[in-house]
């Protein structure tokens, strides 16, 4: 017995045998969104693109959420270890917990937010937009941040502070109806919603938000994980943006079949499809991707503290992103890493 540890202690130091990490019986908790923001995360849990990619002895648990807070929540219970998440919650989530809750180690979505207006209202500056009501998912969020800087840019202010424009909180599917019943003027949102408002409440776009932004790229989404599971588990963290990066070449590279495999899994998740028409509209407005655009998050987040919505000191972000496992993935593929 002596003999062949020595043995195998050689083969090892000499590289002939190498020791393979084992995880069995190691759970890996996973949040995103039934949304097509997050089409990697909905497509590769459900063809089991991410559990192969994990391996058979990690147990993937997964958590669907509808809000980013929530998704914060969650992560700071313990419950969650990884996420698709927008932007804003994830500053959200550093900043109340002064940094030591999560890391965004990649990107997952750029563009797709429009103001959108009625069609009858023909707008043709910003400063017409005096007067209107004019909605928002959700106070404080990404698309909200976005509209109220748009007003402060063009000398606009909501009515709440004195000013002329009435910003409302209104959830997606509401902003769809009050826009058909002409209960609202327009709306500040995100795809599939874009198109939707402009299907079926004939809304035309009045601010496609990827021109207000250099190269038309802006975050979007991006994936978070939790630092403790970070420190712990990097070779999991890792084998999950390979397999993200896989499946973002893929989407991209043969959209159409995609598409009809993610409208599949939001059926089943939802209980609703998209139309063929607006989802191959709404894919034309964002992109897919790996790169976190590290620099737009820092501006939208720069907006949100000039808006009020980040305390009363400015935010320290200098260490929320960790891309160090994201290159070494994009290096051994071959692809330029994310300066």
């Amino acid at each position: 017995m002596r003999k062949f540890v020595i043995g195998l202690l050689l083969l090892m130091l000499t590289g002939l045998i190498v020791l393979v990490p084992s995880f069995a019986g190691q759970e890996m908790k996973v949040g995103y969104f039934p949304n097509i923001t997050h089409a990697q995360a909905v497509i590769g849990m459900s063809d089991g693109t991410f559990q192969q990619g994990l391996g058979s002895g990690v147990t993937l648990k997964k958590y669907i959420f509808n809000a980013g807070p929530s998704v914060i929540e969650a992560m700071m219970a313990g419950h969650l270890d990884l996420a698709y998440i927008g932007p804003n919650p994830a500053v959200n989530g550093y900043i109340r917990t002064r940094g030591k809750l999560l890391k965004i180690v990649a990107g997952a979505a750029s563009g797709g937010a429009s103001l959108v207006l009625r069609n009858d209202l023909k707008i043709t500056s910003p400063r017409q937009l005096s007067g209107l009501k004019l909605a928002s998912p959700q106070m404080g969020n990404t698309q909200d941040v976005a509209l109220r800087y748009y007003l402060m840019s063009h000398g606009l202010k909501p009515v709440q502070q004195g000013g002329t424009v009435h910003v409302l909180p209104v959830p997606n599917p509401d902003q769809l109806n009050l826009l058909q019943r002409k209960e609202i003027d327009g709306a500040w949102t995100v795809e599939p919603w874009v198109s939707r408002l402009i299907t079926e409440a004939r809304g035309v776009i009045f601010v496609d938000e990827r021109s207000l932004w250099d190269k038309g790229k802006f975050v979007t989404a991006n994936i978070i994980v939790s630092q403790k599971f970070l420190k712990n588990h990097p070779v999991l963290v890792k084998k999950w943006l390979k397999v993200h990066v896989e499946l973002t070449q893929r989407i991209n590279e043969d959209p159409e079949r995609y598409q009809k495999i993610l409208n599949r899994e939001l059926y089943r998740i939802t209980g609703a499809s998209l139309p063929e028409r607006i989802l191959k509209q709404a894919f034309s407005r964002f992109e897919l991707t790996w790169d976190p655009a590290m620099r737009t998050l820092f501006v939208s987040a720069d907006r949100a503290y000039r808006l009020g919505f980040l305390g009363k000191e400015k935010p320290d972000l200098k260490s929320i992103y960790d891309l160090t496992l994201l290159n070494q993935v994009l290096e051994e593929k071959n692809l330029p890493p994310v300066k």
